[in-house]
């Protein structure tokens, strides 16, 4: 029986982070997989879990319509801190920000970064 997929939700790497700890607490032995994951998280997972969830839903309160979930995932992991590197980050996707709008996201996490 070959798996099928139920639904897809995007993730960011600190709700990745707490997945894979519940993966290792509920097995004994984790697979390589599980393994290769978690030391990739550790180094480039800059975010306590809180933080993240915290900067997503202010991210999520700035009402910014071509930004979709997966966006604003994205933007959690690597926190772009000027508007060049979230114009980078967004060009792998079909979405295309104002310079208004750019600011705003830029500016959000510039200032959630001051505070962290």
């Amino acid at each position: 029986m070959e798996p099928k997929t139920i639904s897809q939700t995007p993730l960011s790497l600190v709700e990745l982070k707490q997945e894979i700890e519940k993966i290792r607490q509920r097995e004994k032995e984790p697979s390589i997989r599980v393994t290769r994951t978690e030391d990739y998280l550790n180094a480039f997972a800059e975010l306590s879990p809180e933080q993240g969830k915290e900067l997503h839903a202010a991210i999520g309160k700035l009402a910014i319509n071509r930004l979709k979930e997966e966006h604003i995932c994205k933007i959690v992991d690597l926190l772009p801190r000027t508007a060049a590197e979230l114009k980078l980050l967004m060009q792998g996707y079909a979405v295309s920000l104002t310079n208004e709008a750019s600011s705003k996201i830029v500016e959000m996490v510039n200032e959630f970064l001051a505070k962290k």
